[in-house]
């Protein structure tokens, strides 16, 4: 029976190599390191260090997949131990969520008969970000040989390495260095010239005796390689740590060479146990704070639990100028950018859960808000147009040209089209105030950006003098599979509140702080002229609807596309592809992902229960959730409008998005928004947090038949709020006073008293 911390693999298939890659990744936030698959070539490396970015001759700007610092090879006298050309006897890798070390066992029969058994354990430090290790346990099981231990770190590393049409190098390498013991390698990115190091040693730790007998260094065209020789003896059990250390210029204005040459011997001094104690002491303290427990559903509690490491595994607080990749530090695909992903799916988790990483995490959006006013003024508009993909200075970075579902070329649109970003940022930044109260980020930050994203809007709203109204034409909504529509309604009613937001704003700052008020004005370029120019177009912003005004229509002229429904369903529970009759997709109702029933979520006071639930019906029925996206949402509606057993189904597609691969594409990195998404179908869903008009915490949970108990934390304006749902009743604990409503009805939690609440 697999622990409830533990995802397990207890099979070796090379096939299926790049998908563990990702599910066992290790990062920290500052840096990920791919699971690549000890003593196998088959699979893609992935080092990848947050921020660091680059174009080179690729198509667009993209994360650097950097030098390989993980090789580690074994010899027996010449005989190498290689897992895809030996008969494997024995298995096993595992992922210790709670400790976030990976963990690996082999036994192997090598060609020659010699059979050795080899256990290994890998961490990426939380306690340091500098700083990963490797500690490997060799047994020759039935023979006595020399043994030959070599350590590389490889700097031929490409991005895209698997398609040799996609190849792009994104560094030089500047220098390869022999520490004495130890190897480093420095690069430098082509464009940006930014610098990376990364530097590494073996020793050996067998009761203070050194197995070693000698050392030899090479240099090998853009491979740094160090060989140590012993001899070992059958039955005998050896112990070697590979202790590694990574910095970057972007890390620090001194010489990275030195400081990692510093950093990798006091690591080595401190040893190995030193440094993975205070890695697991790290995550016991943040699992106190993000844990959510289900009794009664092991794999339920694990799925989620999965989603919840490597969504905290992705974020970093020590750097403001970097976010969460679509794909976080787990692979190259969408290139290493950043989308509304982070805001909408993953930054609620940390609102609640660790609001200092929220704030880095919007803090990046503002470190990159002189790209987003380029993006509007390249395009004719006025204020900030956030890209649609952002690297590093918030310039659009969207490639031009992908493939469809058959692998054929298409151009891509969205960088052009899909605006409603803008508003997304916006939105994230009052949930995260109205979260914590962070005045000093609203003043300093915030409120510029809500300012200048109004702006945006104001200039992107298009007249329609024949029917008096204002429109948002030739858009792309969340819902993807429909482009150059006009008036998408997520689109437009988001424009309308991100406006209505920032006049709401103005008043305040009028009244409260003129100062800043000014100050802002006369930064932005904005008077009152403009706020009374607001005004009059939001009361006109067109918004479709049906002519029972129940019915939203997703956007003008939906309703009139072809109705095709989702008849089949394959393995995993997700819609087949029904037969289009020979129509483009566009030209059909079928729909990526949750468009509308997204903005009824995410403004959910604004839209009334019955609403909710006819737009619920309508859009799921048509949905194809060929977006990871999907599941999550329709899950937590689904408990909103009491379709329970549809949410489950949903939430448990969100939580095994990854574990499962039922979007088909684990390979190529993490679904970071389904690992947001997770969060939110357990505390937004199950937990029935929601926070009303008059900013009071809202309680109305539900749980399945089979869930005895379901808990979870959240943080609430500094005070940490414990929700516990059981069969029965569902018991509230705070350790500050707050006002709650449980059910519809008002209470005053007292600091350390105990709510409890028999359930509905």
């Amino acid at each position: 029976m697999h622990s409830l911390w533990e995802i397990k693999l207890e099979k070796y298939d090379n096939s299926q190599n790049r998908k563990y890659e990702t599910i066992f990744t290790l990062a920290n936030g500052y840096r990920g390191l791919r699971g690549v698959q000890d003593f196998s070539k088959k699979g893609e490396c992935g080092n990848f260090i947050a921020g660091v970015f680059d174009k080179n001759d690729a198509q667009v700007t993209e994360i650097v997949n950097c030098q390989n610092p993980l090789v580690f090879n074994i010899y027996f006298d010449n005989e190498p131990v290689d897992i895809d050309s030996c008969e494997v006897l024995e298995f096993e890798r595992s992922l210790n969520m709670k400790e976030g070390i990976l963990y690996s066992k082999y036994l192997l029969k090598l060609q020659s008969g010699r059979i050795v058994r080899i256990e290994t354990e890998r961490f990426v430090s939380r306690n340091n970000v500098h700083r990963w290790a490797a500690k490997y346990k060799i047994t020759p099981v039935n023979f006595a040989s020399k043994m030959f231990i070599e350590n590389i770190i490889d700097g031929t590393v490409t991005n895209s390495s698997l398609d040799p049409f996609l190849k792009t190098k994104h560094f030089e390498v500047e220098e390869i260095l022999d520490l004495q013991p130890g190897i480093a390698l420095k690069s430098i990115t082509i464009d940006n010239k930014i610098q990376i190091i990364e530097a590494s040693t073996l020793f050996s730790e067998n009761n203070s005796e050194n197995i070693f007998t000698r050392r030899k260094f090479g240099r090998f065209g853009e491979v740094a390689r160090e060989i140590y020789e012993s001899f070992v003896k059958e039955g005998k059990e050896y112990i070697i740590i590979k202790y590694g250390v990574t910095y970057t210029s972007r890390d620090t204005k001194e010489e990275i060479t030195n400081i990692a040459k510093d950093e990798l011997f006091k690591f080595i001094k401190e040893g190995y146990e030193f440094e993975k104690d205070k890695h697991i002491k790290y995550w016991d303290n943040l699992w106190n704070k993000i844990d959510i427990q289900i009794k009664g559903d092991d794999a339920a509690q694990r799925g989620l639990r999965f989603n919840l490491f490597q969504l905290s595994s992705s974020a970093y607080d020590g750097d403001d100028r970097i976010s969460i990749a679509a794909k976080a530090l787990h692979g190259e695909g969408y290139k290493g950018h950043v989308f509304w992903d982070t805001e909408i799916f993953m930054l609620p988790f940390f609102i609640y859960t660790n609001p200092k990483v929220a704030r880095a995490l919007l803090m990046y959006r503002y470190n990159t808000l002189d790209g987003a006013r380029k993006n509007a003024a390249l395009n004719g508009y006025k204020g900030a147009q956030f890209p649609w993909e952002s690297a590093d200075d918030g310039l659009e970075v969207t490639p031009k040209w992908g493939f469809d579902y058959d692998g054929n070329p298409i151009r891509i649109w969205t960088g052009e089209e899909e605006f409603h970003i803008n508003a997304d940022i916006a939105f994230a930044i009052w949930e995260y105030y109205r979260a914590t109260k962070d005045k000093e980020f609203m003043n300093n930050y915030g409120i510029e950006i809500i300012l200048d994203t109004a702006k945006f809007w104001n200039s992107r709203l298009e007249y329609n003098k024949e029917k008096n109204r204002y429109e948002i034409n030739k858009v792309i909504g969340p819902d993807e599979f429909h482009e150059h529509v006009n008036n998408n309604v997520y689109t437009n009613y988001f424009a309308r509140w991100n406006m209505i937001k920032a006049l709401q704003i103005v008043e305040m700052l009028r009244s409260e702080n003129p100062v800043l008020f000014n100050k802002l004005c006369n930064k932005l370029g904005l008077s009152n002229a403009d706020f009374e120019e607001w005004k009059k177009k939001i009361e006109l912003i067109y918004i479709p609807m049906a002519k029972d005004g129940k019915l939203i229509e997703q956007f003008e002229g939906y309703f009139g596309l072809l109705d095709i429904p989702i008849t089949e369903y394959d393995e995993n529970g997700m819609p087949k592809w029904p037969d289009l009759k020979g129509h483009k997709l566009h030209d059909t109702q079928l729909i990526k992902q949750p468009d509308v029933v997204m903005l009824m979520l995410l403004l959910g006071d604004e839209f009334d229960l019955e609403s909710k639930k006819i737009n619920y019906e309508y859009y799921e029925k048509r949905t194809m959730h060929k977006s990871s996206l999907s599941p999550s949402m329709y899950s937590i509606m689904g408990l909103v409008v009491g379709d329970t057993h549809n949410s489950y189904k949903y939430f448990m597609k969100t939580v095994y998005t990854d574990l499962e691969d039922n979007q088909g594409n684990a390979a190529l990195g993490l679904h970071a928004a389904s690992t947001g998404g997770s969060w939110q179908s357990a505390v937004f869903g199950f937990g029935g947090l929601s926070i009303d008009h008059d900013e009071v915490l809202n309680f109305n949970p539900w749980i399945p038949e089979n869930w005895e108990e379901f808990s979870y934390k959240i943080n609430w304006r500094g005070s940490i709020i414990k929700v516990t749902v059981k069969k029965d009743k569902i018991e509230i604990l705070s350790d500050r006073d707050n006002e709650v409503k449980v059910y519809g009805k008002n209470y005053i939690l007292k600091e350390n008293e105990l709510l409890e609440v028999p359930r509905n």
